[in-house]
């Protein structure tokens, strides 16, 4: 859950570099407030720390898991999910077929081996910017 979180937070810090400069609500900290910032003053604003490697280990971030119990489990859920064109789904969950586009470097990939959906930042490197604090 940590990762996730850290992932929103970084999301939602790129998004507001962005957006032109406003303040809504209150003064950024206080519950509802917002602040957007060009690029080189919001990066003056940026926490910074040392990384750290301490206590990094694979086992702490559980993933594939079924949630909902309908057999699929979370990345088969966004295979599903993403799909251009929908995969034909087996028994238990077995997928097959399909097509989902890459915006990353643009191509199109049919075979659900292809793709990789679990990670947009490696796991090490979360923990060492802070998922495991």
């Amino acid at each position: 859950m940590r990762l996730v979180a850290t992932l929103v937070a970084a999301t939602a810090a790129l998004a507001a570099l962005a957006l032109p400069a406003h303040a809504e609500g209150g003064p950024l900290g206080e519950p509802g407030g917002t602040l957007a910032l060009p690029l080189k003053e919001a990066l003056k604003v940026l926490p910074a720390a040392d990384e750290t490697r301490a206590g990094y280990m694979r086992t702490s971030f559980k993933h594939w898991t079924d949630a909902d119990r309908d057999g699929c489990n979370t990345r088969k859920e966004v295979l599903l999910a993403e799909a251009f064109i929908a995969p034909e789904q087996g028994e238990r969950c077995a997928l097959s077929g399909g097509e989902w586009y890459s915006p990353y470097d643009d191509v199109y990939v049919d075979a659900v081996g292809g793709l990789d959906v679990d990670h947009m930042v490696p796991l090490a490197e979360a923990w060492d910017s802070g998922a495991g604090t």
